[in-house]
């Protein structure tokens, strides 16, 4: 019992302690409840970064239109009146409420149908109204619209949904159902509705809004209001239409629009309202953002000495060329590993010696330095050589095995002088092919010198069809196609 007792005064006095304790240390930024990598600063209107509360008033008309006595009778319309204000607070983006006050006049005709009706005439109506509603108001255009775009919008698409209470006065004048007792003097049927439970009513409707400026929109807004009475035209059967008149419907509510143009004044000393809120794009937002803050870490504390993109703090390679590509760790690329840096290797993807920048020596390579050896393996790599058709363009999948050619000669002796031949199939003229093997010849010896070849190493000489590889090919359609296209040749020679 006393260890109940105890338990009982201790514990309050335990959460007090605690509370306190939290409510100290939460004043102090950044704590143990907080995150220490952002700066922290109070949550207030000062700390705002839009504008959220606004004013509204607008007016407009007003219709009865499902009623035994409405504003639309004998083709013509009764115009009435309405007018409203409104304090509106934006809880997000594209959401927000209002607080109403509305008044206005609705004015009505009826004829009530049979003798009755035609004796008493035309009746005509007015109801003076006046509500107080809590509106929500969905922004459509914003949920709908992307706000990655790059364009500043200013229209907006609304919807409004609400409910609120009213009271009205109603006031029905006709010829003869009013009078009492064959009395001459009209008596006309007034109905006065208070504020109270039985006058709830709903009310829902669609706005189109304009950002004018920063402190002003204009919008246009249609609303259909469910008043839920059946006594606010001045007729029908409602607890408050005594005698009964003009039940002319069988509905039991008496229902109304409004359209409107109004105005929006946005309050704040902030640049936007949140309804016009869009982060990607107010360069004020980002400003905001980023003013006064500090940086709370430095990324590279030892620098990056070599530019290469890796703090010195990580980089194993400190002195890494400039220009050269570097993995995570700050060392040079080298794709095929064979000691030379991409950079510098001119065979990126084959593996080569540094004497030869990087690029493969074989043994018939080193061979072949000088004499038949070398020409044979150049006319390895000649052989085969592509043009476009009846064009001296050679092709580019024979470039590969060009470059190999012009390694071959540039390794060989500076004395040693070649001639490149050109020749062709037996097909056409004697002097068109002629000229074509010539063209040919000087297209690979101008793409051999383009490749560091100097140009007193190589001569160039067009033979046409009177070099055949395959004698027997003239005329070419003796032989298949094999021996022809073996005749469309480039070859060298040592001079």
């Amino acid at each position: 019992m006393k260890l109940n007792l105890l338990i009982a005064l201790v514990l309050p006095i335990t959460f007090l302690a605690q509370s306190n304790r939290n409510a100290a240390n939460n004043s102090d930024y950044p704590n143990a409840y907080t995150s220490g990598s952002a700066k922290v600063q109070p949550f207030n209107n000062s700390s705002k970064l839009f504008r959220d509360w606004a004013v509204s008033l607008g007016v407009g008309g007003a219709f009865l239109q499902s009623a035994d006595v409405n504003s639309f009778y004998d083709g013509k319309v009764n115009y009435g009146w309405n007018g409203y204000i409104s304090l509106d607070k934006q809880i997000t983006h594209a959401f927000g409420m209002s607080l109403q006050y509305q008044m206005g006049k609705t004015n009505q005709k009826a004829l009530l149908p049979g003798e009755a009706g035609v004796k008493a005439g035309v009746a005509t109506a007015w109801t003076k109204y006046h509500q107080v509603s809590l509106l929500g108001d969905i922004n459509f255009s914003n949920l709908l619209r992307r706000v990655d775009n790059h364009s500043p919008y200013r229209w907006a698409f609304h919807g409004y949904a609400g409910i609120g209470f009213q009271g009205f006065n109603t006031l029905l004048l006709d010829n003869d159902m009013s009078r009492w007792n064959d009395n001459p003097k009209r008596i006309p049927i007034e109905i006065d509705q208070k504020f109270g439970l039985d006058s709830f009513f709903y009310q829902m409707g669609t706005g189109l809004k304009y950002n004018a400026s920063k402190l002003i929109d204009v919008e246009a807004r249609a609303m259909y209001i469910i008043t839920g009475d059946d006594s606010f035209d001045g007729g029908g059967h409602g607890s408050n239409a005594i005698p009964r008149y003009n039940q002319l419907t069988s509905g039991h509510s008496d229902n109304f629009f409004t359209v409107n143009l109004g105005l929006t004044f946005k309050l704040g000393k902030q640049e936007t309202h949140l309804t016009w809120w869009d982060p990607l794009q107010s360069a004020n937002s980002r400003v905001k953002l980023l003013e006064d803050t500090e940086a709370e870490f430095v990324v590279c504390e030892k620098g990056d000495q070599d530019n290469d993109g890796v703090c010195d703090d990580w980089d194993r390679q400190l002195d890494t060329p400039n220009g050269a590509r570097v993995d995570g760790a700050g060392v040079a690329l080298d794709m095929d590993l064979d000691g030379v840096i991409d950079l510098y290797d001119k065979c990126v993807t084959v593996p080569g010696p540094v004497e030869n920048n990087g690029c493969p020596v074989t043994s018939t390579n080193a061979a072949a330095t000088s004499g038949q050896s070398a020409i044979d393996e150049i006319n390895k790599y000649l052989e085969g050589i592509q043009f476009e058709l009846n064009s001296d363009k050679i092709r580019s999948k024979s470039f590969s095995n060009l470059d190999q050619a012009a390694e071959v000669i540039k390794r060989l002796n500076s004395s040693d002088r070649f001639m490149v031949i050109g020749a062709t199939d037996a097909r056409g003229s004697a002097e068109i092919n002629q000229r074509l093997s010539q063209r040919r010849a000087d297209a690979v010896v101008k793409y051999l010198e383009s490749k560091g070849v100097s140009p007193s190493v190589l001569s160039a000489e067009g033979r046409g069809k009177a070099d055949l590889k395959y004698p027997e090919c003239d005329p070419a359609t003796k032989c298949p196609e094999w021996k022809n296209e073996a005749n469309r040749r480039v070859y060298i020679i040592q001079k």
